[in-house]
C-alpha cells in the first residue's frame, strides 16, 4: 500500500490511472443501479471527472 501512494505522491502515472479507472467503475456502477437517487444523480460527474483525470494522468512519466 505504501508503494501506492508513494507513487501518488511521486505523480506516477501507474496509481493515477488506477484511481481514475476506479473512478470511472464506480460512476458507471452508480448510473445503472436502481436504489439511490443521489447515487445516480452524482453518476455523471463521477464518470466524467475519472475520464478527464485519465486524459490528464496519461501524460504523467512511468
Amino acid at each position: 500500500m505504501s508503494g501506492f501512494l508513494n507513487g501518488l505522491l511521486r505523480l506516477r502515472r501507474g496509481p493515477w490511472e488506477m484511481l481514475a479507472s476506479i473512478l470511472i467503475g464506480l460512476g458507471i456502477f452508480m448510473l445503472m443501479q436502481p436504489f439511490f437517487l443521489w447515487a445516480f444523480t452524482w453518476s455523471f460527474i463521477v464518470t466524467l471527472t475519472g475520464t478527464v483525470m485519465f486524459l490528464i494522468v496519461s501524460h504523467f512519466p512511468e
